[in-house]
């Protein structure tokens, strides 16, 4: 499988609590989600359509899913 190399956090990301959230990278097949407080550990991977679905899902609970929404297939 493909290994990220462009992990960002959401745009609102600063000092403080900004450092406490996911990181997400894609590649040309997959899109990845990582905890940034424990990067090393386990990380979420979705085929693109798979994506998306984790994206909806998210939408209403979590404001923040739009700064990745860029990332859909």
């Amino acid at each position: 499988m493909d290994t990220p190399g462009n992990w960002r956090k959401p745009s609102y990301s600063g000092p403080g609590d900004g450092n406490s959230c996911v990181e997400m990278a894609q590649s040309p097949r997959h899109a990845f989600v990582r905890d940034s407080t424990t990067p090393a550990k386990a990380t979420l991977t979705f085929p693109p359509a798979a994506f998306t679905t984790f994206l909806d899902a998210l939408h209403p609970a979590h404001s923040t899913v739009t700064d990745f929404a860029r990332l859909r297939g």
